[in-house]
């Protein structure tokens, strides 16, 4: 066995990754690693020995604080697409020798779908070759679309911050008197957990968005132009959240009648933006009314002001639960949040075969979305309100948040 150990952080960065991250740090020098590497963006840079020492780049209590308070990846992150082994054998050798000369131990990744991909294929390697490095998924994602988990780190902050703005952005369009349309688009390819979020804006002082349209539905323009006229009728004021991956019944993306632009990154994943504003001119050249589009993007996942405190816990603590793991012997494995009731919230972790998780998405269940097709039941707000609670307030200097950053 190696005596160092070693984390990278990939894909979609999040508000609180960071905080997995300083749970892998704290815990791995805690059971006695001699030091804890980090890849500069992730998989990438380890292939090109790009590797920090953190003990050297985080030494003190306060940076472990400013660090779960900082969003984004630490690290830097990437979308790099192991090859097969048959294809790319070349590729699994070189990252073996790199990891022997580091004296790797166990090496933990943090990230989502894509990168489980990556733990799979390196601990299935690891196996072949005979290797004793222990190869941990460590879960995190906005879109919270991991199978096996009951929830993403990540998701709970983004839904926050969701909730928040469609209130603000509810209470700015009811200030017109006018009939006003305004069409918010959130992310989400194929599940639709963040544009649900938007239900939770709904309350006491707020009636709510009037429309979620979701990606596990095909999305029809003919119906969504009535619908839109019909609410017209009963408001001025009519708010839609829409997910950047809603699809037409033949498989379109909806943002694809008005975006030109073929860029796929390594996992082919087509870029998507431009729903909101299609279906916005959409509505005004059809009905008879004002409209605005407005595109959230990677505000739900940089929002480190907004964090939910229950997240940025959750998110140290699977940090600490790989380490645990690992450090056992546990290799090929992912770290899965566990919820054991609603009311009080209570969560704990727990292990999952990581080549379960690759490559698979978790949609929302159809029974959540109402029978109109129009908004989000009961059983998804008692799912999604205790992710978003409370708050860890960010260090602030001058009068902004303080971070910390690293050259890369």
């Amino acid at each position: 066995m190696g005596n160092n150990a070693i984390v990278g952080q990939s894909g979609g960065p999040t508000a609180v990754i960071n905080s997995t991250l300083a749970g892998v740090l704290e815990a791995c020098l805690a059971r006695g690693a001699r030091n804890v590497y980090g890849m500069v963006h992730g998989i990438e840079g380890l292939l090109q020995e790009h590797v920090v020492n953190l003990s050297d780049t985080i030494g003190s209590q306060m940076e472990i604080e400013l660090l779960k308070r900082t969003p984004a990846s630490y690290l830097g992150t990437c979308r790099y697409k192991l090859p097969d082994f048959s294809a790319g054998a070349q590729v699994y050798e070189k990252i073996f020798q790199i990891l022997d000369r580091l004296d790797i131990g166990w090496f933990f990744y943090i990230g989502g779908n894509d990168s489980m991909d990556t733990i799979a294929k390196l601990s299935e390697y690891g196996r072949m070759i005979g290797s004793e490095i222990r190869f941990m998924g460590v879960p995190k994602t906005i879109d919270n679309d991991l199978a096996l988990t009951d929830h993403t780190p990540g998701y709970g902050s983004a839904a926050k911050y969701i909730g928040v703005v469609m209130k603000e952005i509810i209470r700015d369009a009811n200030a017109y008197g006018n009939k006003y349309v305004t069409i918010v688009e959130i992310m989400g390819r194929n599940a639709g957990w963040l544009t649900a979020a938007a239900a939770l804006s709904r309350g006491e002082d707020c009636e709510g968005v009037n429309l979620i349209c979701l990606p596990e539905l095909p999305f029809h323009l003919d119906r969504f132009l009535a619908k839109v006229e019909q609410m017209q009728k009963e408001r001025n004021s009519v708010v839609i959240a829409v997910s950047e991956g809603v699809k037409l019944p033949d498989g379109r993306y909806v943002c694809e009648l008005s975006n030109d632009a073929e860029f796929v990154d390594a996992f082919g994943h087509r870029k998507l933006t431009g729903t909101a504003r299609y279906l916005s001119n959409l509505v005004a050249a059809n009905l008879d009314t004002l409209t605005r589009s407005i595109e959230l993007s990677t505000l739900q996942r940089c929002a480190g002001h907004l964090s939910s405190r229950t997240d940025i816990t959750e998110a140290y603590q699977v940090g600490g639960a790989a380490v645990k793991a690992a450090f056992e012997g546990h290799t090929g494995e992912m770290v899965a949040l566990q919820r054991i009731s609603n009311n009080p919230y209570q969560c704990t972790t727990g292990l999952v075969d990581v080549q379960k998780v690759a490559n698979v998405e978790k949609k929302i269940p159809v029974e959540w979305i109402n029978s109109y097709r129009t908004d989000m039941t009961a059983d998804f707000l008692d799912y999604a309100r205790p992710l978003i609670q409370a708050e860890l307030t960010p260090i602030y200097i001058q009068g902004l948040t303080r971070h910390i950053t690293m050259e890369r």
